[in-house]
């Protein structure tokens, strides 16, 4: 799809410097514009690209005034950064403008479908669900019996989606990721197998949550896993069951949350952090990435290391721990100069 700077400039309300007429397709970095291509120039360091760039459109801040011939047409906005965020987004939503119901795929008759959806082949919408309007599922996604979805919300290739789980309004769940599977709910017997507890909870998600591709949420044993408003989840993410995550935490890569463990809002937890289950972790809490948490965490504490400690004594620590071997032999010295000496 083919965009003028004239058509770039009336989105970001931006002034034209150069051809308005010029066309383009794609988008590129500055250092690497190629004709037909649109790119942005907003870190000073990359101001020297903007001489040689072969892109047909720069987006620059209104600032920015050229010391040297250039041969990209420019388009001057507020924030050059913010701008070309805004037309990706829009770019986004023009390349995933699909609408329509492909065959082949199933959707029971007790289902409600809303305005404008579109269903990709090969997915199956189960008994009784609610689909709002503006949803876009793609091909090969499963959504079970009695779930609902809000309005706008996208839900990509693959992504599973069980029964009686209540999904938000312009949600996005991307491939792959898991919603609503059961718990790790056993229990051993006299003989010391293992008995399975029925899971019979479900996942809430709310308003504008992210969850990456092969995420796993867990439904609940009983009442729900919940996932506030704003919540953003990273790909490979383990969240079980009875878990709540507060409005607006963001979660990196291969966390593992453990159950009934609560989360409070705008905390932001790093890769591969270990959570322990049946503890409370404030609001406003930082987690370095890799660290182990086991203990309830009080609002706006900073966490790192295995068990962790507050970030500062960490640091501290750290001189010490990188020494030990020296430490321990400067001890040992001084044991046997007292001993000696004794």
């Amino acid at each position: 799809m083919n965009f003028t700077a004239e058509q770039i400039a009336g989105i970001l309300e931006g002034d034209i410097v150069g051809n308005p007429n010029v066309e383009v397709s794609k988008l590129s970095k500055i250092e690497e514009g190629t004709q037909g291509s649109l790119t942005f120039l907003a870190n000073p360091k990359y101001t020297s690209f903007i001489y040689s760039t072969k892109a047909s459109i720069t987006i620059v801040n209104k600032s920015f005034e050229p010391e040297d011939r250039i041969e990209t047409t420019l388009i001057k906005v507020e924030d050059a950064y913010k701008s070309f965020s805004k037309l990706l987004e829009y770019y986004n939503q023009v390349k995933l403008n699909k609408s329509g119901i492909e065959d082949p795929s199933f959707i029971s008759k007790s289902s409600k479908l809303g305005e404008n959806i579109y269903v990709g082949a090969f997915t199956y919408i189960g008994n009784n669900v609610t689909i709002g309007d503006n949803v876009k599922i793609f091909p090969n996604t499963y959504i079970g019996d009695n779930v609902t979805i809000g309005n706008n919300t996208i839900v990509f290739s693959g992504a599973k989606i069980y029964s009686e789980c209540v999904i938000g309004n312009q949600c996005v769940i991307n491939s792959g990721a898991i919603i609503g599977a059961d718990g790790f709910g056993f229990t051993p017997n006299e003989k010391g197998e293992y008995s399975k507890v029925p899971q019979i909870g479900n996942v809430i998600i709310e308003d504008f949550v992210d969850i990456g591709a092969a995420t796993t949420i867990d439904r609940a044993t009983l009442g729900s896993t919940v996932i506030r408003k704003g919540v953003k989840l990273d790909n490979q993410i383990q969240i079980a069951h009875n878990v709540e995550i507060g409005k607006n935490t963001v979660i990196a890569a291969q966390t593992g949350i453990a159950g009934s463990t609560k989360i409070g809002k705008n905390c932001q937890i790093g890769g591969q952090v270990g959570i322990v289950g049946h503890i409370t972790i404030g609001d406003n809490v930082k987690i370095q990435a890799q660290s182990g948490i086991g203990r309830n965490v009080k609002d706006n504490e900073v966490l790192q290391g295995s068990p962790a400690l507050s970030y500062g004594d960490y640091n501290k620590s750290y001189v010490y721990f990188k020494n030990l071997p020296k430490i321990a032999k400067t001890i040992n010295d001084l044991e046997k100069k007292v001993n000696g000496n004794n």
